[in-house]
């Protein structure tokens, strides 16, 4: 069949763009008779010169400029809400899927670089003590195009002038109960035809499913893995992170040992500092102890208050304290400079939050 009569099928019945990697979309195009090689060039239009109008690919033929639209859908989800903070470096998106659902992201601006903050699931099932997003319960798992469209939304809004951006899976849900399409959407984002992201600038954190550990390991990556731990003792964690039930600390601590070997990168330990709960000496000490047994980095996030929930933010002094204890002993350790608590888009705030919710 040649490109210029192939059919033209109802505009909506079409599969999102962001869903296909590079080979299910050349195979989709081979279906319709279109040789294979067009994937590439559509990839290279919307990815690498940020174009989604059909008819300004100059490269393809008329008749495939013109059937693009029922072979897929360049559309992105609409945008209910952007939010910007005061000083205009953090943003949360609210972004309207076809069904109806909403999912946040937010986009972090720094000195040194640009993070995007995505979404793995519409809520959370795991219910961590003190996160908006659990409050939600789990509605559904985002599939791997509606996670990709996240960071195109967010590239638009940028200007797409940010080449060496960051991506962190820390946004609404658990992305390791949601691994295959997560996965996915990695492999897609890291197409070197495409966004071409290295796994050196994508992060996935989870709050302990340790076989999905395991099997992130063995699909070789190659990208950072985040522990969601905020606490050193089961009876704590048992409370603040109920997965931990399942999957206690020992044992997750030995997932992320495996899987830092196995792919030759240090374990992020993530520990949100809720006053007078985990942020006394003793905490201190057992933590630098974890991060000194295994290739690890502590990253200190103090509490970002969600509405409804009994948990404070420590003093300054306080914060300040938990973190010089930990210097002289754990590898490296970093306090997380909150941004965007301002317009609830800070860790732990996300979901449910939003100017109409």
């Amino acid at each position: 069949m040649s490109s210029s009569a192939l059919p033209i099928l109802e505009p909506q019945s079409a599969p999102s763009f962001y869903g296909f990697s590079r080979a299910r979309l050349a195979a989709r195009l081979a279906e319709m008779g279109v040789p294979e090689y067009r994937a590439d060039q559509l990839f290279a239009w919307v990815y690498q010169k940020n174009t989604r109008d059909p008819a300004r690919m100059t490269n393809l033929p008329a008749g495939l400029r013109e059937s693009l639209p029922s072979i897929c859908d360049l559309g992105l989800p609409g945008q209910s809400a952007v939010l910007s903070s005061p000083d205009g470096n953090t943003h949360k998106f609210v972004l309207q899927l076809k069904d109806g659902a909403r999912v946040e992201s937010v986009s972090m601006r720094t000195a040194r670089r640009l993070t995007f903050c995505i979404s793995s699931q519409v809520g959370c099932a795991l219910k961590c003590a003190f996160c908006a997003t659990g409050l939600m319960g789990l509605k559904r798992n985002l599939r791997a195009e509606e996670i990709v469209a996240q960071v195109v939304a967010m590239c638009d809004f940028h200007g797409w002038k940010d080449e060496r951006f960051n991506i962190v899976y820390m946004g609404m849900g658990e992305p390791l109960a949601n691994l295959a399409a997560v996965a996915e959407s990695i492999r897609i984002l890291h197409d070197e035809r495409g966004l071409n992201m290295g796994a050196r600038r994508i992060t996935v954190s989870t709050s302990g499913l340790v076989p999905q550990i395991l099997e992130m390991a063995k699909m070789n990556l190659q990208i950072g893995l985040a522990i969601s731990l905020h606490a050193t003792t089961d009876e704590l964690r048992d409370e603040l992170v109920p997965v931990n039930k399942r999957w206690p600390i020992r044992e997750l601590l030995a997932a992320a040992e495996e899987y830092s070997r196995t792919v030759g990168r240090r374990t992020t330990l993530e520990y949100t500092l809720l006053g007078g709960v985990n942020d006394g000496p003793e905490d201190a000490d057992r933590l630098a102890a974890i991060a000194r047994a295994m290739p690890s980095k502590v990253n200190i996030i103090p509490y970002n208050p969600v509405p409804g929930l009994p948990w404070k933010r420590p003093s300054a002094e306080a914060i300040d304290a938990f973190a010089q204890r930990l210097y002289p002993h754990a590898p490296a350790v970093t306090v997380r400079d909150t941004k965007g608590g301002d317009i609830w888009a800070a860790c732990g705030q996300l979901g449910g939050l939003s100017p109409d919710a």
